[in-house]
């Protein structure tokens, strides 16, 4: 939000009345489907973004907020096309790459998953949640290595990541190692993270 703006509500009056002088802006649309992200008022950011889209059907970035929208409200299809499109406009955006890997692995494709998340990263080697959701796609492989590996490159880059922390613990654990787990379980929820209490139980239960 500008900085000029006392309240986000003054922010979004104003974007609307830039758009009832001129409904042809897709970023004013773009801008107001933000404020409403924002507003956490899902509908009318949804339609924002459509309007957004319709006036302007290369935005990308419009796109990958309507797949955001689709998985909040767990549509992992529909998530799916809006971020599929988003990538064909757009080469080599890491950001709906990621976000095709995420909805793959959530519908149990960790094939599908791992080669757009290895794209995504292969862009922006330094996109963290994109490298945590690949080494989920290890973990689910029982490459727990793999899933170690990537973890800890997240962690090299970011030692408060806390699901990266949580993958370590649920590979150390199906190693057997539960002295690592446990400790990668500390780290995790000192960084914030709710790991599963039913894991912290059962890991208490090898210690």
């Amino acid at each position: 939000m500008k900085e000029r703006y006392e309240s986000l509500d003054e922010y979004i009056a104003d974007l609307q009345a830039e758009i009832a002088q001129s409904e042809n802006c897709a970023n004013h649309y773009y801008q107001l489907g933000m404020a409403m992200l924002a507003k956490v008022d899902y509908m009318e950011a949804e339609d924002a973004f459509l309007n957004a889209v319709r006036l302007s059907p290369r935005l990308a970035e419009g796109f990958v907020q309507l797949g955001g929208l689709c998985l909040h409200k767990g549509d992992y299809d529909g998530c799916l096309r809006y971020n599929e499109e988003a990538s064909n406009i757009r080469a080599k955006y890491p950001v709906p790459q990621a976000n095709i890997g995420f909805c793959h692995l959530q519908m149990g494709n960790v094939k599908k998953a791992k080669t757009a998340l290895n794209k995504a990263i292969t862009w922006d080697p330094n996109f963290l949640q994109a490298r945590t959701t690949l080494a989920s796609a290890h973990f689910m492989e029982e490459d727990y290595d793999a899933c170690i590996e990537e973890s800890n490159k997240v962690i090299e880059r970011e030692p408060a990541f806390g699901p990266a922390w949580n993958n370590l613990a649920l590979a150390f654990f199906e190693k057997g190692e539960f002295a690592k787990a446990d400790d990668a379980v500390k780290n995790a929820q000192k960084a914030g993270y709710e790991v599963a209490a039913p894991f912290v139980e059962e890991l208490k239960a090898k210690l």
